[in-house]
């Protein structure tokens, strides 16, 4: 059967022949009401007389039939509808859609004009999908991260803002995955996709990969599968993206590496049609060991990488602010770093920027700062917002407070994702739960994101909004003046080595250098100061003076500029 166009936005639906099984039918033609379809409910038991009237009058685009008792009369049932349809001439121009028991979906499947099928167990961006029709393809079946411009050549920012206002999406599931040989890899993502849990694999390539795949040469090959999949050829990302022909066919994407960006920016895309980039500013360095580069050294060619996405019009994630906060820097840092990196974006040329939010991070923040943090980074960014430039919120689960224990770390992935869900994200970045004790197989990716499924069938809609709570707010209020003065310092600081120092490499390497940006674990790292302490208090993360008590940003660099800040021990 070749897909038609609907030519209106009519449905009929209801239970057909002698099944009295109405609730699924009925709650699909809810929901297209919503969305603005016209919908005419048939109700329980309908016969097959009533059908074709219904049909005849009305010229519906969709049919939904929906039948729930044995399997076995369901054949009788759908031949009589089906014949005469066709002696009637009403099956062409139109899509007829199935709902049922899986024993009853088994029998519907056996007649070509039965395009969707429904058990009841679907995700709420596959409902919504089977609704919505665009000049980009016959039938838009595609799942809704093809439709939040992922692919940066189909939907220009201003139609991608309107989907979201309209709130025409669910939000995205990606998750990460690689394991320590090729083989092993390729079967788990034939797996994943087969599962229909997760809409994009994120690739975890080894270190060797991804520092020396241009130079294999420099690799140590007893390292080969430390931290991810050994890729060493083009055919392997071939293969890899051929694994995720099948299920749901979810979206590849991987990081950058770190070196040679851009080389792996041009094969990433060429094999496996990378969904976004993700790139940091700072990092991929000597400031977390990734890589040899100079911090400067880094920055300019991490820059040249974002600019080569921005000229493709492709997304871009900077994978930035949270990586100082994994190092227990404040938590006005992590604000003021989060809107540099986004700020760099756009004057780079991004159009589709992806803000990373990673919760639980540090460890000890509690919920109500961690959100607060998360809506400071928001509110900041939003100001650089506009026709041609649109953040996409990606939220994600902190590796580092997952229990070992695999039932409560159930449990933290759940409580987070819950959590996360206040800033309404466009992408979750599902963590498995079994990231403290080992790292995730296709079974740990599928049941992780089954957990993420089922926090947001009960919590996407219609769910107390944790944002307003006055805790919440007072600190976010707090950490955007925090970051503002800080970036405005920043600024004043570097004025004379540039016009706009926070997108200037060179400045961007001096600001670590001097402890503007610090993190306590940064100490004895030859590219930044390290001397700032910070502690969790009342549950966020703020910069200490000797006596631990907590100190804005401006105390901090008073205190630096004194020479007063205390030095740890490194004995």
């Amino acid at each position: 059967m070749q897909p038609v166009i609907p030519k209106n936005k009519i449905i009929i639906g209801g239970a057909i022949g002698n099944c009295v099984h109405v609730a699924g039918a009925y709650t699909y033609l809810q929901l297209a009401e919503s969305v603005g379809y016209k919908t005419i409910f048939l109700g329980a038991a309908v016969p097959i007389e009533k059908w074709v009237a219904t049909i005849v009058k009305f010229d519906p685009a969709i049919v939904c039939i929906s039948y729930r008792l044995t399997p076995s009369a369901l054949p009788t049932i759908l031949d009589e509808f089906f014949k005469v349809l066709e002696q009637e001439n009403l099956l062409q121009g139109r899509l007829y859609y199935f709902g049922g028991t899986p024993g009853c979906i088994e029998v519907a499947r056996r007649y070509p004009y039965i395009t969707t099928f429904f058990q009841g167990e679907e995700s709420h961006q596959y409902i919504m999908d089977t609704l919505f029709f665009d000049k980009h393809c016959e039938i838009e079946n595609q799942p809704i991260h093809d439709r939040l411009a992922l692919k940066g050549d189909e939907l220009s920012p201003s139609d991608l803002r309107q989907i979201l206002i309209q709130e025409r999406y669910f939000p995205m599931l990606r998750h990460h995955f690689g394991l320590s040989s090729l083989e092993a890899s390729i079967e788990g993502i034939k797996k994943i996709a087969e599962s229909e849990q997760v809409d994009l694999i994120s690739l975890a390539p080894d270190q060797n990969a991804q520092e020396y795949f241009f130079e294999p040469d420099k690799m140590n090959r007893a390292l080969d599968g430390s931290g991810g999949i050994p890729i060493r050829t083009e055919a392997d990302l071939e293969l890899l993206w051929q694994a995720t022909q099948r299920g749901n066919y979810p979206r590849l994407r991987i990081y950058s590496g770190t070196n040679h960006l851009l080389e792996w920016a041009e094969l990433s895309h060429r094999t496996i049609n990378n969904a976004w980039g993700t790139i940091p500013l700072f990092w991929y360095s000597v400031l977390d060991g990734r890589s040899s580069r100079s911090v400067e050294e880094a920055l300019i060619e991490n820059m040249a990488a974002i600019r080569w996405y921005a000229e493709r019009g492709l997304p871009v994630e900077i994978n930035e602010a949270h990586h100082w906060s994994l190092r227990e820097s404040s938590d006005a840092i992590a604000v003021a770093d989060f809107y540099i990196a986004a700020y760099n974006a756009k004057k780079l040329g991004v159009n589709t920027y992806i803000a990373q939010l990673m919760f639980n991070t540090p460890r000890l923040t509690s919920a109500k700062m961690d959100l607060a943090k998360m809506l400071a980074k928001i509110e900041l960014v939003s100001e650089l917002e506009d026709k041609n430039f649109i953040c996409l919120r990606q939220v994600r689960a902190g590796l580092t407070h997952f229990s070992i224990d695999m039932n409560i770390a159930k449990g933290q992935l759940a409580a987070s994702t819950l959590l996360s869900l206040a800033v309404k994200p466009q992408i979750i970045h599902v963590v498995s739960f079994s990231e403290a004790d080992h790292a995730a197989g296709p079974d740990d990716v599928i049941e992780s994101c089954q957990i993420v499924r089922g926090v947001l069938r009960n919590a996407w809609n219609e769910f107390p909004d944790m944002s307003i709570d006055p805790d919440v707010q007072s600190r976010k209020k707090y950490l955007v003046q925090e970051a503002k003065q800080l970036i405005q310092i920043i600024q004043d600081r570097f004025s004379s080595m540039s016009a706009d120092p926070i997108s200037n490499p060179i400045c961007l390497a001096q600001i670590v250098k001097t402890g503007l940006l610090d993190a306590p674990h940064l100490l004895n790292n030859p590219a930044a100061l390290g001397k700032i302490r910070t502690l969790p208090i009342n549950g966020g993360y703020d910069a200490i003076n000797p006596e631990g008590d907590a100190i804005s940003e401006q105390q901090r660099l008073t205190m630096l500029d004194n020479k007063q800040q205390v030095r740890f021990h490194t004995e």
